[in-house]
């Protein structure tokens, strides 16, 4: 509902005027108008965020038969243990898929508790340590 204020002045300087020019009128009024006005709020209706669509993707290294080798990377907060890799029937080659979400991620293998970048990638950053990440790009 708003609500309406007239609101007149005529200032001395105005009064002076006319009686200079003996000129009948009306003080001048200036109308305010205010309103209060509720503006709703409309609750957004919980909807499944678009989540976007990840791909397993496969690394692999080649290290001794034997060893025991992880995979640490952005994409695991850079956990030494968090993803454990297989080697195929003592060949040396140990392979780990993960699913990751479009984005580029930056990795290492920890083999037998070394930090090692993929010796076949690259594409690769420096990072706080003074040593390099390896890093791979999803689309």
């Amino acid at each position: 509902m708003g609500r309406s204020y007239v609101v007149a002045f005529q200032t001395e300087e105005m009064q002076g005027v006319q009686k200079q020019m003996k000129i009948k009128s009306k003080p001048a009024v200036k109308t305010v108008s205010t309103k209060k006005t509720r503006t709703a709020v409309k609750k957004a209706t919980p909807k499944a965020a678009a989540k976007p669509i990840e791909k397993a993707v496969t690394f692999t290294v080649r290290a001794e038969a034997g060893k025991t080798v992880y995979l640490a990377g952005s994409f695991n907060n850079w956990d030494p243990a968090g993803k454990k890799m297989s080697e195929k029937k003592g060949s040396g080659v140990y392979a780990a898929s993960v699913k990751l979400a479009p984005g580029t991620y930056q990795y290492k293998f920890v083999i037998d508790g070394t930090w090692c970048a993929d010796p076949e990638n690259r594409d690769f950053v420096q990072n706080d340590h003074g040593t390099l990440n390896s890093v791979i790009t999803v689309k």
